[in-house]
């Protein structure tokens, strides 16, 4: 789902700049008694300093604050890089590196996440630069420059690219000549970390995060002036608590030189006995399922009472990725909404299940970073989401990955939050068209998988372009074939009728491209589930359980007058 108004999100179809030419390691040779070696001769040195990150961004700076040192993931050591995009910001991090002049240097970096590029600037020859799209795990970048006649210095630099994910980078090398740059810098007692925070609590734990401290590697966690836990990273989750107690906490920074003071203490309360996610209103057997903003991207800014009674599955976009791998978290964007406060949010949340809705988190959209690719991640996810759902009354989980996933630890994931929710778990997904077109794709083998426990899949009809239908043919988006051809690889390849609903923009601009109007998605769900409205493409067969249709968003069908929920609720309702 996209936080931006009007632009593509499939990074699929995204256009990249195009390097102009094959970039090259050089290499130059010097004859010695034992024959050729290459540039990077024994005395070579690494010339960039805290080239790993182990000091924190000591030496390197980053754009609009773009930059943080983090524990996970690492190539080397304790810490790398890690860099997030944003709006018209490409996280660019750099450093001044000295070199000897008429020399050349080999110049390289492991990077993992999105589009990273890595290069040089002030060569007073060639400036050069490399990249990548994007890798699950570490890949090296490298390339070469050679210096001028007059050059002592050069920049190096990483960034990404506009929009897309956070890159990591670690181990970065100038490798040559000695430029004179003296010693890495010694490590320094860190500051002490700000922003700390609590979030999730349950009867007996209470999750609490805070920023990242420069330089620092490890925290450690302080309840009533007692350390409780340490972490590697900028979150904690302090467990052995007492039901409805409040408690105070703080943290520190350390490392090498030492331990910071400790932060502004914070205080907060254990959930009460019984106060954990009850059973929630049943889903109707046709539903009409909406994404709700927690930010203001332009889409009218609502409350969770603003959603209309058309809506019955209200997912709340997006939680929040934290340091720990697969765990998320949640903030409610006060600010941004216009002073709506967590305590009338949760109170809104009662509301609305009262009136026989169910609201549910959801995770990811365009721009989430939440992987869950081992074990202990997909402990961790259902860990995290089921504290937020204890903490906020929230009925379940959506699943919207746009930046992969994994059949497998993913299915593990749900299969451990289902175990501790109950039977009335709400479970969603909303996989983009690419991710449905085969049952060996991960989310389509995600789906199978928890057949017995998903409530619907909300396939993303938009941003897309043209796709193959379940008769081999091509579909352009933006048509009733559209919709319903490629409805029918789901419901032919496994998934219960009931299981399947089409996912649509709820205006021209909550999508880059694919929005057709709600007399088209009303026609599709005719052709489905009673064999009437068809286009050129007609099922063999009518499908008359099937589940509804969902939109992005909520928002911005307010911002159209709701004029989407007017025309597509009711229709859902009158279906078989």
């Amino acid at each position: 789902m996209e936080r931006s108004a009007g632009r593509s999100r499939r990074r699929r179809r995204r256009s990249r700049p195009v390097l102009g030419g094959t970039l090259a390691l050089a290499t130059a040779a010097a004859l010695t008694v034992t024959g050729l070696v290459s540039t990077a001769q024994a005395a070579d040195i690494n010339n960039a300093k805290n080239a790993g990150f182990e000091s924190g961004l000591a030496n390197w700076s980053c754009s609009g604050g773009s930059g943080a040192a983090v524990s996970s993931p690492v190539r080397s050591g304790t810490s790398a890089l890690k860099a997030t995009p944003a709006g018209q910001d490409n996280a660019k991090c750099s450093q001044s590196v000295k070199v000897k002049p008429n020399s050349t240097y080999a110049l390289s970096s492991w990077v993992q996440g999105g589009y990273a590029y890595l290069g040089v600037s002030g060569t007073g020859t060639t400036d050069v630069s490399t990249w990548t799209p994007g890798s699950s795990s570490w890949t090296k970048l490298s390339t070469s420059f050679r210096t001028g006649a007059n050059t002592t210095s050069v920049t190096v630099y990483t960034h990404g690219w506009y929009g897309q994910a956070a890159y990591f980078a670690d181990d970065i090398e100038v490798t040559g000549p000695d430029g004179g740059g003296g010693e890495e810098p010694g490590p320094v007692i860190p500051a002490a970390p700000a922003g700390l925070s609590a979030g999730a609590t349950t009867t007996s734990s209470v999750a609490l995060s805070w920023n990242a401290v420069s330089g620092a590697t490890g925290y450690k966690v302080y309840r009533n002036g007692v350390q409780a836990t340490t972490s590697t990273g900028t979150s904690a989750t302090v467990t052995g608590l007492t039901a409805d107690t409040a408690y105070q906490f703080s943290v520190s920074a350390t490392n090498a030189a030492g331990e910071s003071v400790k932060s502004a203490a914070i205080s907060a309360r254990t959930a009460k006995e019984g106060t954990g996610p009850g059973p929630g209103p049943a889903v109707p057997k046709h539903a009409v399922t909406g994404y709700w903003q927690n930010f203001n991207n332009g889409a009218a800014v609502q409350k969770l009472t603003d959603v209309p009674a058309d809506y019955d599955i209200i997912a709340v976009s997006f939680a929040d990725a934290t340091p720990t791998q697969g765990a998320v978290t949640f903030h409610l964007d006060s600010a941004g909404l216009g002073g709506y406060t967590d305590a009338q949010f949760r109170a809104d949340i009662k509301t609305k299940q009262a009136q026989g809705k169910n609201v549910i988190i959801s995770i990811g959209g365009e721009l989430g970073t939440v992987r869950v690719d081992n074990d202990a991640s997909a402990t961790a996810f259902a860990n995290s989401v089921y504290a937020l759902m204890q903490d906020y009354g929230f009925n379940g989980v959506d699943i919207d990955l746009e930046n992969g996933l994994n059949a497998t630890y993913m299915t593990k994931a749900l299969r451990q939050l289902s175990a501790k929710a109950g039977s009335k778990l709400v479970i969603t997904m909303a996989p983009q068209t690419i991710d449905m077109q085969s049952t060996s794709g991960e989310y389509f083998k995600t789906a199978l998988n928890i057949k017995d426990i998903l409530t619907v899949v909300n396939m993303q009809y938009y941003n897309s372009g043209s796709m193959l239908g379940c008769d081999g043919k091509v579909y352009s988006q933006g048509s009733v074939d559209f919709l319903t051809a490629l409805a029918c690889i789901q419901l032919e390849g496994g998934l219960d009728p009931s299981q399947v609903g089409i996912g649509v923009p709820a205006s021209t601009r909550g999508a880059g491209s694919g929005y057709v109007s709600p007399s088209i998605v009303n026609a599709a769900l005719d052709c489905l589930a009673k064999g009437t409205n068809c286009g050129s493409f007609k099922p063999s067969k009518t499908y008359p359980s099937l589940r509804g249709a969902m939109t992005w968003s909520t928002n911005w069908d307010a911002t159209a007058g709701f004029a989407w929920s007017k025309a597509v609720g009711p229709h859902v309702r009158s279906l078989p």
